[in-house]
This record gives C-alpha cells, sequence and structure tokens, in this order.
C-alpha cells in the first residue's frame, strides 16, 4: 500500500527530483528508477532521450518513458552529446506502438518493484522512488 509522503502544498516537478536524486546519491555512474506519476509535476513531457546537466558541471544520458502509472528513468553518466535523432526516434516509436508497450511496462513494474527509496524535497516533503530491485551504490554498471 502507498503512504502519501508529499505535502498538501504542491507537487516538485519530475526535473527537480531526478537532479535531487542524482545529487543525494553522490552523482552515480548510472541509476534506473520509476517515480510515481501523479507525485510530480511532468515538466520533462515528451521528452524520451537527452542531456541532463548539474549545477556541478556534471551531465547524464537520460532515456525517459511514460509508463502509466509510472515515469521511468534511466540514467547514465556520459559527456555532452547531441541526442536529438534518438529523442525523435524513441518519441516516434511511442507514438506508432500507440504507447501500449509502455502500458504494459507500467503495469508490470507494478508487481515487480522490490525497493523504494526517498528523495527529500524540501517544503514538498519525501518523493518515493520505486526500483526493480536495490542498487549496488558506487557500482559501475
Amino acid at each position: 500500500m502507498r503512504v502519501p509522503l508529499l505535502n498538501a502544498i504542491g507537487k516538485p516537478k519530475a526535473s527537480e527530483v531526478l537532479t535531487s536524486y542524482l545529487k543525494q546519491c553522490n552523482e552515480p555512474s548510472w541509476t534506473s528508477f520509476f517515480i510515481w506519476q501523479n507525485d510530480v509535476l511532468n515538466d520533462q513531457f515528451g521528452r524520451s532521450h537527452f542531456n541532463w546537466t548539474l549545477d556541478t558541471g556534471t551531465n547524464y544520458h537520460i532515456l525517459r518513458t511514460g509508463c502509466f502509472p509510472y515515469i521511468k528513468y534511466h540514467c547514465t553518466k556520459r559527456p555532452i552529446q547531441d541526442l536529438r535523432i534518438e529523442d525523435y526516434f524513441f518519441r516516434c516509436i511511442k507514438v506508432a506502438n500507440l504507447g501500449l508497450a509502455q502500458l504494459c511496462y507500467g503495469l508490470a513494474a507494478v508487481f515487480l518493484i522490490r525497493h523504494v527509496q526517498h528523495v527529500d524535497m524540501g517544503s514538498y516533503g519525501r518523493v518515493p522512488l520505486y526500483f526493480l530491485y536495490e542498487e549496488d551504490t558506487g557500482s559501475r554498471y
């Protein structure tokens, strides 16, 4: 059962949660997690593969998709690259399959998620992040 941890004053942006989590984990070489869609404002809607640079200068390639009832992030620390073609390609695939693959992935994740971590978002409260398994912090792969 989900326990609401968020403050009633509003929701943080998904991008803020992403940034906070990467910093909280000391900028890991990679990570992969789900965010419950209702816990955040989806300010990265429509973006599938893009660069995300932290204020420390560390850049991540983000693979992102909506997979109801979650938003899925896969983050890999890599140098900045032009990812516009890949972003467009992944977006076209999602449209071509009418989002059915994302829906199935999200519904399967409901049963496969085995680990939860929380990101402290200040006045917004704690946002839970969901993992298929507990990650080995410090692991390169």
